[in-house]
């Protein structure tokens, strides 16, 4: 079973998006901020994280950025989860290392249709 982080310092969007996650079969773990996804990379590498931009502590772009320049932090697939909409956004994220990328509110359909696009269904 492939193991999903969601990444998201709102409760209620972890919540919905595991919902949806396990729904599609995907294991799931949760942070609410990038320093805990971090950490929580370092424990078990996941094959995919949601991430949301705007966090405190850390921010998503700033965990991308850092769990990029690991070793093995190329494998897992990035989804951004985001609020910030324009095209400078999202090009940053994409020059980051992002996979795909993501506006909220999401709901199954548009996250099943991301995670076909990149190879995870």
């Amino acid at each position: 079973m492939k193991r999903f982080l969601i990444v998201d310092d709102s409760k209620v969007v972890r919540m919905v998006a595991r919902r949806i996650l396990e729904g599609l079969n995907f294991e799931t773990a949760e942070a609410e901020n990038g320093e805990i996804a971090l950490a929580a990379c370092r424990s078990q590498m996941p094959d995919a994280v949601l991430l949301d931009w705007n966090m405190p502590v850390k921010s998503g772009i700033e965990f991308l950025r850092e769990l990029r320049g690991w070793p093995n932090g190329a494998a897992p697939k990035i989804v951004f989860c985001t609020t910030e909409n324009d095209m400078a956004h999202i090009q940053e994220a994409i020059g980051a290392g992002a996979d795909e990328y993501i506006m909220k509110p999401f709901d199954s359909e548009i996250l099943e249709s991301k995670l076909a696009q990149i190879g995870l269904l």
